[in-house]
């Protein structure tokens, strides 16, 4: 469980015992990443590496620099507020519009409405300069329960087959502002 610490952006890796009544479940190969108590919670494969930053956390598929793939997340705690009407697309649109990258294509944009988020997020191809080699970069930007999620997941085109699933996973698993009372056991609330 990753927490911040009040002030200056530090971030504290804690690797706790579960208990033996705990409720927390996972797909088989993956593990439960949560930051904040539960402002941000989904799954990610088990074996890959953690690397916490100043503002974001990173997962790739092995240590750096052998990595071949860069899933990143942030989040914001937003005041009370109904955020519903919020444009989370027309946000979107104008982070992919934004994109430095040398982009080739840039896909449909896909939403999602959940019971206590939406989600929207789209795909785009590019061709990476110092790898001369083309790479796909699926963005998404998650609101809900006060809480905004920006999710990055860099890969190869060669690599697409073997890790749009987990993307996926990461989608489906994704929870904002479930907060948890007892990381030991998993038992939440809203908070």
């Amino acid at each position: 469980m990753a927490k911040h610490k009040k002030g200056k952006p530090e971030w504290i890796k804690e690797t706790l015992d579960l208990k033996d009544d705990h409720r927390w479940q996972s797909k088989p190969g993956y593990k439960i990443f949560v930051a904040d108590r539960g402002a941000v919670r989904f799954d990610v494969p088990q074996n890959w590496f953690f690397e916490p930053d100043t503002k974001s956390f990173r997962f790739l598929d092995v240590e750096p620099p052998d990595d071949n793939c860069r899933l990143e997340v942030s989040f914001n705690r937003l005041p009370q507020a109904d955020w519903s009407m919020f444009p989370l697309k027309h946000m979107l649109k104008q982070i992919l519009a934004d994109e430095k990258r040398n982009v080739i294509s840039t896909g449909e944009i896909f939403t999602e409405k959940r019971q206590t988020a939406r989600l929207v997020w789209a795909e785009i191809k590019f061709l990476d300069d110092q790898e001369q080699r083309e790479a796909y970069s699926r963005i998404c930007i998650g609101l809900g329960s006060n809480v905004q999620c920006l999710i990055t997941f860099d890969y190869w085109v060669d690599d697409a087959e073997k890790l749009t699933p987990v993307w996926d996973e990461v989608l489906r698993s994704l929870v904002l502002g479930l907060y948890i009372r007892d990381p030991m056991t998993g038992f939440a609330f809203p908070d």
